[in-house]
Order: C-alpha cells, then structure tokens, then sequence
C-alpha cells in the first residue's frame, strides 16, 4: 500500500516523468500528472490526492501560485513547490499561499523524501488541531454560560452566542478589541466600575471570582447581574496564553433568593399576624359576647338598643378584619356559607372607599344567583380590587361595580368547571396596566408600586381558586382596568329569599361542657350559655375535659353538648379531645370552636369527629343557632 498519493503538476513533460519515477521508488503513488495550473485544479478537485508536487513557473493562463491558492482554499490540499528559479517578487506572492515546503531543482531524492514526509506530517497535525478547535468551539457554542476568551494582551479571541446575548456584541465586532470596551461591569451597590477579572488572571495566573452584586452593562444599556469566573489558558510550558472568562445572567436565581427572603419575612409576619388575630379574637369573643347579651335586654327602638347595634356592628368588623389576618397569615380551605353577593360586595366595598374621593356606581341585579363562599376571604378580595382601583385614581373618579348570572359551558369558556357562575366585574378609571405586565399582575410579590408588597393580587387568586372560581383582568392604558371575579353559584332554589335577621337568640335546654384555655372565653360563654337556659360546666383543657365527661357519664349526667377549644397551647386542644371523647361515647356531640378560623378542621369539622363549628368570636346567637340545631336534633 502506498504512503501517500502524490499529484505532480510540471508542464514539462520529461521533468514530470522522471519525478513520477522517483516518487513511485520512495513508495508514493502518483494517480496523475497536470501539464497547467487550470488541470492540476480539475486533477486535485476529482482525484483527492494527500499532497501536490507544484512547479511555481507553469505555461498558460493560471501558474503555479495561483493554482496553489485555488487547491488550499477549496480541498485544504497541503502544496510542495519545485522551482528552479524564483525571484523575490515571485517568493513573497508564493508565500501567500502558505505552502508546505519548497524544493530547489534540481534535487535528490532524500530531499524530495524529507520535504513530502514533513509536509504531511504538519497537514496532519493541522488538521487534527482544527478539527480539536472546531470541536471545542461546538462545545463553547454550545453551553448555556457566557464564554469569552482573550489573547495574553486582553484582546477578545473568542466569544459565544450567549455571551453575544449577554453583551449585545457580535463576535466578529468584538474580536481584537479591548476586553473592557465589550465587557463592562460595575457594582450593583456603588455603581461604581468593577476591575476586569481578566487582568488579574493574567497578573497572577489564578482563577478569579467576580464579586458579589456585579452588574454587565450591555451595549444598549440594559443592566443584567452575573456571576463569573476568569481562568488562565496555558501553552505547553506553562506560559500563559490567553484568559477564558465564563459569566452567566444570574437575574432569575436572584428574583428566586429575593422572593425566597420575603417568603421567609412574610411567614415569620404570618406567624406573628396569625397568633396576633387569635389573641384579638379571644378579646373580641369577651366584648361581642357580652354586647350580644346585654341586648338581649335592650328594647328595639331605645338609644341604649341602637347603641349596642351600632358597637356590635364595629366588633363584627373587627372580626372580619382579624379573618384577613389570619388569611393572610396562614391561607387555608374557605369556610363557607350561603350568603347573597349584593350586600356582600356594598358592604366590602363601602367599607375600602370610607374616607375617598373616589365614588361608585353599582349595577347588582336583585335577581344574582345565591353563593356559598367565605365571606372574609371574598370580602378581601374586594377589598383588594377596589383598593387598586381608588389608587389608580389618585385625581378621583368613578368605580363601577356590577353584577351578572353566567353559565360556563362549551360555548363560553373558561378555566373553571362548567356551570352556574356570579361574575362581578370591577372597573376603574385610572391609567391601566402596561400589556407586558398584565400577565405578571397576579404573580407573587409583582407590584408596579413603589409601596406594594405585591402580595394583594396573588391572595385574591388564591382565594378565588380555592373557591373554584377565578379573576382575569383586562385594561388599556390612560383609560382603565376591569378586573372580573367569578364565583360558583349555589342550585336555582337552594336556599330561602332571605328574611329579616331575628335578633332574639334561640332559648334552649341541656348540659353543655366548655373547654378552652383561656379564662375570658370560659367567663363569657358560660354566661351565654347560662342565659339562653343551659346547664354549664367548663375546663381548661382536654385532658380535663374528657376527665369531667366521664365523671358525667358515670353519674348519669352526661352531657348533650361538649364546646371543644381547637388550639391549647401546651395541652391537649380539640382536635385530639374529640377522639378521645368518641371512644368513651360514640354518641358524643362536639363544637369546635377557634379564633384560628381559618384551619382545615374549621372547614370540614365533620371529617375530624364533630357535630357542628362555631368560630370565635361569637354573639350569643350565633352560638344560640348551632345548639340549638345540634340539641334539637338529639331530642
């Protein structure tokens, strides 16, 4: 097998027989021979061979040089020279085509052999170090860091598409350009330009870490925070080449740490929000308990009566306000009841505009399906919309709120069940929302003020998806926003039209067993108790509790109603009461009652054991209501 196959191209004729001969005794295979630069062309392009033997003076329209040129440049074919004369002019154009070697005629044949040997040797390895560097460069290409490499001065080489991205330079821009002008940092904090890593690399030849908050500024200006890191390239010896620097857009991992940092904050206010709502609702329990008992007493129509009321209504309030702390503080199931949507949303909305400009118009038709929601968490979410609204508005204006029956199905869709639905749509007109954040508004912490928490969106659809229902939004800028709520809507005929609300509790009959921790609660709901005709007995505890309840059952005595704490704090709650009190009695009757009225248990107290729920605070009626369902029931 021969070594290599050899095109000679040498237009005299008798020359190009005799270095055939000679190639073909060294072992190489000649496959042609080309009289003109114009055949070698046609010869290398149809033939392949590993090397051409090229006479510099060829006859004709194309010599040597330029034959050269055309076969390195197309088929990367390496080329010996033979010349027997050259002059300077001559070498310096032969030059340009980068041969492999020349050789002088006349020559022998070790020459010839050492000259072919080397020259394939080096394509050889040239090419193997381009395939390596084209291979490399896929990889760089490839990855999803920024890379930009410099030579030893700090002049770009090499740079990635995304670093192109990042940097808002194109390689081909970039390249022998200064580092510094294509690669711009600064500190996030100071603003104040951050030394090029590249630099001390080459300094001191270690690897070298940005400092933390770094900001890339990009060719048209926009800020993106990096990290990075710059590493020596070396040659053979240990010298260094060059520096690689690899950066990468750190913006999402930073939004992440950020919200990361708020959720921690906002758990550790939930915390501290929810035990604060259970505390105010233990007050409130003693001050609405005793208001609703001392009107009991009052005559309708006295000023003491309207004084009462008006007291009353202000401790309802606070306890719709204690419900959003505790949704804030801790989400939770709904704990749903019937309820009419009209005055649901006069009286939130009333309630968010007190003390605004701002005025509204309201559409509620009277015939609007009946829902079943939690009426703190939706009345918060009204709250929230109509707030946005009123600050959207700062000049005043006009909100307008309306009310509609709908039904989802094939034809009107939308990403809820098909059914029955309540649309309440809220409008105002204020400057709109840009179209590029309309589909942030109901990310967490999104917020386009510059007070905003950004959490009042993101809990509205949480709620309402906890509902099964939903919100979207549409807007136009300088011209306003309408935000549309969607609620299930309870079966046509489900619930009585409403009545007037009696306020004459319900009297009842029966032995009734508090537990809860706290004195006040205990003081005031067996005064409750005691006045609606109620035999009481309480303890502190669960552990009490169930110690009473068998001394009860053992006297004969048993209790037809055992009110259970749900949290005691360093004891036994309700929770854990209840199970216990099942296994002495099966037939036992449990209401559970919280100030954390938001917990699942509230929601779906039959699955964990009880009869009935009662969440604190809680007047004298509404307590009358539940036991008297309860206690009606057993009789």
């Amino acid at each position: 097998m021969p070594k290599a196959n050899i095109l000679v191209v040498e237009d005299e004729g008798i020359v190009a027989k005799d270095i055939q001969v000679s190639l073909e005794g060294l072992g190489y295979a000649v496959p042609a021979i080309a009289l003109s630069g114009k055949e070698a062309v046609s010869k290398a392009r149809e033939l392949q061979p590993d090397l051409v033997l090229m006479d510099i003076m060829l006859r004709g329209g194309m010599n040597g040089i330029e034959a050269a040129d055309s076969i390195r440049e197309d088929l990367d074919i390496p080329v010996v020279y033979l010349t027997a004369y050259a002059d300077a002019h001559i070498l310096e154009r032969a030059k340009v085509t980068e041969p492999f070697s020349y050789i002088v005629k006349p020559f022998d044949e070790r020459e010839l052999y050492s000259a072919i040997e080397i020259a394939l040797y080096r394509h050889k390895l040239e090419k193997e170090l381009k395939e390596t560097k084209n291979w490399l460069a896929t990889i760089l290409r490839s990855i999803g860091d920024a890379v930009i490499a410099t030579d030893r001065n700090g002049s770009v080489t090499f740079m990635n598409p995304v670093a192109e991205s990042l940097t808002g330079w194109k390689e081909e821009e970039a390249l022998n350009k200064e580092l510094t002008e294509v690669f711009n940092i600064i500190s996030e904090k100071t603003r104040k330009p951050v030394k090029n890593p590249v630099y001390r690399v080459l300094r001191e030849g270690t690897v070298v870490g940005l400092a933390n908050h770094t900001v890339l500024i990009a060719r048209n200006g926009t800020e993106i925070p990096i990290d990075d890191c710059a590493a020596p390239v070396r040659d053979g010896r240990g010298g260094i080449t060059g520096v690689v620097l690899v950066f990468r857009d750190i913006t999402v991992r930073k939004r992440m740490e950020e919200e990361l940092l708020k959720s921690q904050k906002l758990e550790s206010v939930g915390i501290l929000a929810g035990g604060i709502a259970h505390d105010f609702n233990n007050i409130l329990m003693a001050i609405l308990g005793n208001i609703s008992m001392a009107k009991v007493f009052a005559k309708p129509g006295d000023k003491v009566f309207e004084r009462l009321s008006e007291a009353e209504k202000a401790s309802l309030r606070a306890r719709d306000l204690t419900q959003q702390l505790l949704t804030f503080s801790r989400g939770g199931r709904p704990v749903k009841k019937q309820v009419s949507i009209s005055e649901l949303i006069q009286d939130s909305v009333s309630f968010a505009l007190a003390g605004s400009d701002v005025g509204c118009e309201f559409s509620l038709p009277d015939n609007l399906w009946p829902v079943e929601v939690d009426d703190g968490q939706i009345s918060q979410v009204i709250n929230n919309l109509v707030i946005n609204a009123d600050q959207a508005m700062p000049e005043g204006g006009i909100i307008k709120v309306r009310g509609e029956n709908i039904t989802v199905d094939k034809d009107h869709p939308l990403p809820v069940k098909e059914g029955r639905y309540v649309k309440v749509s809220i409008e105002d007109q204020g400057i709109g929302i840009p179209k590029e954040h309309l589909s942030k508004v109901f990310d967490p912490y999104f917020t386009t003020k510059q007070k905003g928490s950004g959490l009042g969106l993101a809990t509205s659809y949480s709620i309402l998806k906890n509902h099964g229902g939903y919100i979207s939004v549409e807007s136009e800028l300088n011209v306003g926003t309408i935000f549309h709520i969607y609620l299930p809507a309870l079966r046509e005929g489900l619930i009585p039209e409403k009545e007037v609300e009696e306020e004459v509790p319900i009297a009842g009959r029966g032995r009734v067993l508090v537990m809860d921790d706290e004195d006040i609660v205990r003081e005031v709901a067996g005064d409750m108790l005691t006045q609606l005709g109620y035999e009481v007995e309480s303890a502190k505890d669960g552990v009490e509790a169930i110690e009473l309840y068998k001394k009860a059952m053992e006297a004969g005595k048993s209790y037809d109603v055992v009110i259970l704490d749900l949290t005691v704090p360093g004891g036994m709650g309700g929770k854990e009461a209840i199970q216990r009190l099942l296994e002495i009695d099966p037939e036992v009757k449990g209401v559970v009652s919280s100030g954390y009225s938001n917990d699942p248990i509230m929601a779906e107290f039959r699955r964990y054991g009880f009869t009935g729920v009662v969440a604190k605070p809680y007047r004298i009626k509404d307590l009358s209501e539940v036991l008297a369902r309860i206690v009606g029931r057993n009789s």
